[in-house]
């Protein structure tokens, strides 16, 4: 496996990963708002909570993905959902502003169907896309550490992830 091939397979693991673990917190407290980022390390959550309960939740979501639980590796609030959107919507628009109208009114009601009709379908679209972004092959992965980190009023908790090579074994 190349170099470019096993970050990108690190990174899609840390994003079922870090979308697993936001679901278990989630969960475990509704009204949490949390942001979370992945790389090829592991991932980053951003916001309050409780640096035991991300431990847990991301060994938990390891654990699993591992077994066979897919549906935790996708997410509604993912990155992924709201770049389908803008793509779609703002490409409906522009391919429904270019064809030509007889009137200007009739352009603009072609133009805010075509939106409508992009955001409706923007999200199913979204998380078919994140079926690209994510795996759940996690085998041999396992949270390495979790660090706390305070930037003013910014709390980050740093996941490091290991993983085995996929070419192991």
């Amino acid at each position: 496996m190349s170099l470019l091939s096993q970050l990108v397979w690190k990174v899609r693991r840390n994003h079922a990963a870090e979308h697993a673990t936001m679901h278990l917190l989630s969960a475990a407290n509704p009204s949490l708002r949390l942001v979370g980022r992945s790389d090829w390390n592991g991932f980053s959550l951003y916001g309050d909570v409780d640096t035991h309960a991300v431990l847990q939740a991301a060994s938990e979501a390891l654990a699993r993905l591992r077994g066979h639980e897919g549906w935790l590796a996708i997410h509604p609030n993912c990155g992924t959902n709201l770049a389908a959107a803008i793509l779609l919507t703002g490409g409906a628009a522009y391919l429904a502003a270019t064809l030509p109208a007889r009137s200007t009114a009739g352009r603009v009601m072609r133009v805010a169907l075509a939106m409508t009709g992009a955001v409706l379908i923007a999200r199913p679209v979204g998380a078919a896309l994140q079926q690209l972004t994510t795996t759940t092959d996690l085998a041999g992965a396992r949270v390495q550490a979790v660090r706390r980190e305070v930037d003013g009023k910014l709390i980050i908790h740093r996941i490091a992830i290991t993983h085995a090579s996929p070419d192991a074994g």
